[in-house]
């Protein structure tokens, strides 16, 4: 049981919960116990996509007609925490499922839909999004990245970098101006695969600090060319509109991983405290350790409801830019400080890799960068006042 007491939303259906628990015998067979090898490598085992594909646990949320699970985000939302709570962060299935599924089914032609929807939720495609360049950071509008119309082909030259599954993916997502004249109306999204794509490189599996098990990667395009048919949907110049509309559903599953791991960390030390004795008596029998807590416990509780209640607005359609960016940047940042003051309470074990809550540390610092760095964040919420 959560040591959190909120209530269970509306959309935590019973169907939903048949999901999770799903999810989570999953996480226990095939996820858990190689977590430390992952990190190691640097990367999940391409079985893993196979399994989970065949375990049905790949694109819940989409419609049954194109191989998914017929779900909502609701499922989204519980893939999300069954993963985050166990501290799962190198299996990158949560942006194939809620971020690059969702692209293709809300802005893909038919034919495109059916080309891949069914293949991404088998296991057969692993997704990635390639927007970041290396010059341009959270700015999109300044991508130089191309594709450039020749007959009835496009030809891409460009590179993007910092792209979660990079090394795994065969179906990218990519972020280019297909009319560099045209300003955000030039920007377009253009999807290869990779396997088919002669000029196609990957570069390193980057050196991170943190996610060391999830591999992130440079990308290179060398005149790669692709049918126009890999334009996603059908109209040149509509990718800047798309990644604005689905930008809050990507912010709040940061903030949704936030939240699994701080209810992680709050639970494991908490357990810890009560074992660890120093002085004569319980770390937890401090005041400053109950006291350090109660204040966990509260951003905690707070950070959960939020991204409940933004969850709810996603299902509704009602979710918009700066509620996201206020779940994104308030929850991260409340993430590391909950995750750093838990680690506190470890003391120098806190600091030792052997310990779930070392690694918890690492890997919650990007959370306040990707997806837009907290301070954009900050800009789209004052652009309401």
């Amino acid at each position: 049981m959560s040591v959190l007491q909120t209530e269970k939303p509306a959309w935590m259906t019973e169907d939903v919960e048949i999901f999770a628990n799903a999810v989570g015998k999953f996480c226990e067979k095939e996820l858990e116990p190689y977590i430390e090898g992952w990190e190691k490598a640097e990367i999940v085992d391409r079985e893993v996509w196979n399994k989970a594909g065949a375990a049905g646990l790949l694109c819940p949320s989409t419609p049954a007609e194109y191989g998914g699970g017929g779900g909502t985000f609701a499922h989204e939302a519980a893939f999300i925490h069954e993963l985050g709570k166990r501290g799962i962060t190198s299996f990158g299935a949560s942006l194939h499922n809620a971020i690059i599924a969702p692209y293709i089914f809300h802005y893909g032609t038919e034919e495109q839909k059916q080309r891949w929807l069914p293949r991404m939720a088998s296991g057969e495609l692993i997704g990635a999004i390639a927007m970041t360049e290396p010059g341009t950071g959270s700015d999109l509008q300044a991508i130089k990245t191309t594709a450039k119309l020749d007959g009835n082909e496009y030809v891409i030259d460009g590179s993007k970098t910092f792209i979660t599954n990079g090394q795994a993916a065969n179906l990218i997502i990519i972020v280019c101006k297909t009319d560099p004249a045209g300003g955000a109306k030039g920007t377009s999204l253009v999807i290869v695969e990779t396997d088919e794509a002669d000029g196609f490189r990957r570069g390193r599996n980057l050196d991170k600090v943190g996610l060391k098990g999830q591999d992130t990667s440079e990308l290179f395009f060398d005149s790669v060319r692709v049918s126009t048919s890999n334009l996603l949907g059908d109209t040149p110049g509509a990718g800047f509109v798309q990644l604005m509309q689905q930008l809050p559903a990507e912010r709040l599953q940061i903030g949704l991983q936030g939240v699994a791991m701080m209810e992680a960390a709050l639970e494991l030390t908490i357990d810890y405290v009560k074992e660890r004795k120093a002085f004569g008596k319980a770390v937890m029998d401090f005041q400053n350790t109950q006291f350090k807590l109660a204040e966990a416990k509260t951003k905690t509780t707070i950070a959960r409801v939020f991204c409940d209640y933004c969850t709810g607005l996603l299902l509704e359609g009602k979710l918009d830019a700066a509620t996201a960016s206020m779940a994104k940047y308030w929850v991260s940042d409340a993430q590391c400080e909950v995750v750093d003051e838990c680690l506190q309470l470890y003391g120098g074990y806190g600091y030792m890799n052997e310990y779930p809550i070392a690694r918890m540390y690492r890997d919650a610092r990007v959370q306040k960068i990707y997806g837009g760095t907290n301070e954009i964040m900050k800009v789209l919420i004052s652009r309401t006042l």
